[in-house]
């Protein structure tokens, strides 16, 4: 019998959990507070004229999951679970850092919010694909938001992207 994963849940259970314990649950969407956002981030300039991209795709994420303090519990598999909270004016003073970015993977980024445990900034590109960004390097989180969350809650850990 072929069961349906979006019929109880779209995410594996651990982060499944880790998102209800948070208040996330199906259907979750502050579109209101995510246009604040929004309208914050395009409004801010940086000190050398950077700006910050805002995208469907980054609008979407800040509505389902904006606000959230997610604390995964466990070893994790390869490292350890990451603790995040959802709110891009984490990223506010790092345009340039994101425009950089952006522009070495010929897309747009975003700000999404931060590892609280480490200060890396989460971010997401005009195709949803996730990223994080430390002072290690940046990271690859995955295709979209879902393995995002499955991949750090979790515990695996990220392939770094390289300069090509």
């Amino acid at each position: 019998m072929h069961t349906d994963r979006t019929s109880t849940t779209r995410f594996p259970v651990p982060v499944d959990a880790t998102l209800r314990a948070a208040g996330w649950q199906p259907g979750r969407w502050d579109i209101k507070q995510a246009e604040i956002w929004a309208d914050t981030l395009r409004e801010h300039l940086s000190p050398a004229g950077h700006r910050h991209a805002v995208f469907p795709a980054a609008v979407e994420a800040w509505a389902e999951f904006g606000g959230l303090h997610l604390a995964p519990t466990g070893p994790g598999r390869q490292v350890a679970p990451t603790a995040l909270h959802f709110d891009p004016l984490h990223g506010l003073h790092m345009a340039r850092t994101l425009g950089d970015l952006g522009r070495a993977l010929d897309t747009e980024v975003s700000p999404l919010g931060t590892e609280t445990g480490t200060d890396a900034l989460l971010a997401i590109d005009s195709e949803g694909r996730v990223y994080a960004l430390d002072h290690t390097g940046d990271w690859y989180l995955g295709p979209d938001i879902d393995h995002a969350l499955a991949a750090l809650v979790a515990g695996t850990e990220p392939p770094r992207l390289t300069a090509g």
